[in-house]
């Protein structure tokens, strides 16, 4: 474990996002970033999201607890690792499908209203949190052929350097670390 990069004991919440700056971006309502119509990020979608969501790697970023919401934490992803932090597109493909797995898991199994969202990077390193209030943990399976669900954690433990869990006094944060050249 590193210390300082994980858990988020004691972070408030960000006040609630309105849904009149969505209508005002031509975005569904309740679901920033998912619109494709032009704002001042000039049609952007993914730096869209981080206008009108937040910014994941100043604080975390909280989405409702909806299949939607991985759109927006896949752009939120691709914005950050592509454009401001100048990853390999590879690297940024693989952490998009990542957060779209952690994500899902969150929204399927957690029962939460919310989760958080969450990105770091040091040295050689990013790291991506998702946090979510159950205590249950997540489980690596064996994959088969066959299987049509259940390979979100495998396919973390294949894509990613390290990844696990870190319990909360209410809740859990799941995270998965990726190594980057720096450049």
């Amino acid at each position: 474990m590193m210390g300082g990069m994980a858990g988020l004991e004691g972070m408030e919440q960000p006040r609630p996002r309105s849904g009149s700056a969505a209508a005002r971006w031509g975005l569904p309502e309740g679901l920033p970033g998912a619109g494709a119509r032009s704002g001042p990020s000039g049609g952007d979608p993914a730096a869209r999201a981080l206008e009108l969501v937040g910014d994941p790697t100043l604080d975390e970023v909280r989405l409702p607890s909806r299949p939607e919401s991985a759109f927006t934490a896949r752009r939120l992803t691709q914005s950050v690792l592509s454009r401001r932090w100048n990853v390999s597109q590879q690297l940024t493909e693989h952490a998009v499908l990542l957060v779209s797995e952690l994500v899902g898991n969150a929204v399927r199994h957690t029962g939460a209203r919310t989760f958080g969202l969450r990105m770091l990077r040091r040295r050689g390193w990013i790291r991506i949190e998702v946090r979510d209030p159950s205590r249950g943990l997540p489980c690596l399976m064996p994959v088969h052929e066959m299987d049509i669900s259940g390979r979100g954690l495998f396919l973390v433990d294949k894509l990613s350097d390290r990844w696990g869990v870190d319990l909360l006094p209410r809740g859990k944060t799941t995270w998965f670390e990726m190594r980057v050249i720096d450049r």
